[in-house]
């Protein structure tokens, strides 16, 4: 079972992530300071855990980009041979 969530950090991540997508990587300190730059954030704790949240959603469209990637490789190599 995964970790809960507050609707806020949820929200407050996705917000973030979609108005600025390039700021974000998979390194959680990185997305610290990234997040500690961009919001004005109550607490260190509420902080820590944007982050975490953005890291992992970070990580999820990576590996998915990886999955998708070989997959219309194969298809393209697939094509080739049936011709």
């Amino acid at each position: 079972m995964g970790k809960v969530r507050t609707e806020t950090v949820k929200r407050i991540a996705k917000d973030l992530l979609e108005r600025h997508p390039e700021k974000f990587t998979v390194d959680y300190e990185a997305n610290k300071q990234v997040i500690d730059q961009i919001v004005d954030s109550r607490s260190k704790r509420l902080r820590n855990r944007i982050s975490g949240y953005v890291t992992g959603l970070k990580k999820v469209e990576e590996r998915n980009k990886a999955l998708s990637a070989p997959s219309t490789q194969d298809g393209a190599v697939e094509e080739a041979e049936a011709s």
